[in-house]
């Protein structure tokens, strides 16, 4: 089968396309045929060797954390899944991944996809549908009635964290640009602060209860922000290599989310997308041979939105 893989951390360039042997599932797993995976910046750090520490991995590599594809094989001890099943999950850190015609995964961790988009399209869901999730309901604890800011809420996982956040009924101050101001608009921000117009917390006005932040900012910019949470409130921030900033004297929690693999959460999310209660987003879709070409352009800033990776070129 063809995969992408890497032998050595590095730029783009590591990223091969290779011909490599069928995996072969063990107990507790199945092998998936891939329609699908996703690019999520994690992707270009693990690639670049900058997460050795937390995700520690052998190489060669197959990269590719989300999948979505069919079961193609069940390995000893599986229940609840079978041979033709459309299954969407999200890989462990440092497993191999699915950039790739097949990947192995363990049985517990998929689940059913969503039966209202094309399979390809669901591969955009798990890992930055988790993030959003776990962010605004496990660590947040938004409630309805709270007033959030999303700070890079046109952004991947900000366009998940605004629907979610409408969805426990909160108030969404969300931050954009003036070409995505109207796609946070659509999914659903209360309010759109234009962040090129400069300080985003100057422009705020009324304190949040609860900062999310997933853009890349400064710390005096991050400070700024958290200075607006009300007392007792919540700052979230997915930017692990700056701490997210709390306030003891005032209350304020600052919690770094390092987010995490959790079927039952994903399935409540494929359930809130075949309701038509969260919409799934793709800027773009391209083959794995154009893989390396995608992490250019990625480091260059010139990847805007989901893009999904297919292990065939679309027609």
């Amino acid at each position: 089968m063809r995969a992408v893989r890497f032998h050595e951390y590095g730029g783009p360039e590591v990223l091969r396309l290779e011909e490599v042997d069928l995996p072969v599932p063990a107990a507790g797993q199945v092998r998936v045929r891939v329609a699908a995976t996703s690019f999520n910046g994690v992707d270009a750090n693990i690639r670049a060797g900058l997460m050795q520490g937390p995700m520690p991995m052998d190489l060669p590599h197959v990269p590719g954390l989300d999948v979505a594809g069919t079961v193609d094989e069940v390995g000893a001890g599986v229940s609840g899944l079978a041979v033709g099943d459309e299954v969407i999950g999200f890989l462990p850190f440092g497993a191999d991944g699915a950039a790739a015609e097949y990947t192995l995964a363990a049985a517990d961790t998929l689940v059913a996809a969503p039966t209202s988009i094309p399979l390809t399209e669901a591969a955009a869901l798990p890992l930055v549908g988790l993030t959003a999730w776990q962010a605004l309901d496990e660590h947040a604890g938004l409630r309805a009635g709270q007033r959030i800011l999303v700070n890079g809420a046109d952004g991947a996982v900000g366009g998940y964290a605004v629907q979610l956040a409408k969805h426990l009924g909160a108030r969404v101050v969300a931050t954009a640009t003036p070409r995505t101001r109207a796609q946070v608009g659509a999914h659903g921000a209360d309010e759109v602060v234009d962040r090129t117009e400069g300080d985003v917390a100057a422009q705020l006005g009324e304190p949040v209860d609860v900062l999310l932040n997933l853009a890349p900012i400064t710390p005096e910019e991050f400070a700024a922000l958290a200075a607006r949470v009300v007392d007792g409130g919540v700052v979230v921030s997915t930017t692990v290599w700056m701490p997210a900033p709390g306030d003891e004297a005032r209350g304020v929690r600052g919690i770094d989310l390092f987010v995490r693999s959790d079927s039952a959460q994903l399935r409540d999310l494929v359930a809130l997308v075949d309701r038509g209660e969260l919409s799934v987003d793709v800027a773009d879709y391209v083959s794995i041979e154009e893989l390396a070409d995608l992490h250019t352009r990625a480091a260059a800033g010139g990847v805007h939105g989901k893009v999904v990776v297919v292990p065939t070129p679309q027609g």
